[in-house]
């Protein structure tokens, strides 16, 4: 897991793009229908997010399709539980 993950998360932007993937894929499109910037900063976003390995893209024609990356989702969850997991 690296860092880039948390730096990613830790933009609401790129939260609440990471909500709307979890109900499902979406083109780059659909999501920056959601949001009133520009899609070029939407775009932004979603290169960081894909650096950070939490979403996988795919291009089909001309629409980029996005998904969530459950297995580093895993991993993260599973390092937060490790170091908050005990505390009480």
């Amino acid at each position: 897991m690296s860092d880039s993950a948390f730096r990613a998360l830790a933009d609401p932007t790129r939260r609440r793009i990471l909500e709307m993937l979890g109900a499902g894929d979406r083109t780059a499109g659909q999501i920056a229908g959601e949001f009133s910037m520009a899609f070029a900063s939407v775009s932004h976003h979603l290169r960081i997010l894909r650096d950070a390995e939490l979403v996988m893209a795919r291009r089909e024609g001309q629409n980029i399709h996005y998904r969530l990356n459950a297995s580093v989702f895993q991993e993260v969850t599973r390092y937060l539980m490790k170091l908050f997991g005990g505390r009480k």
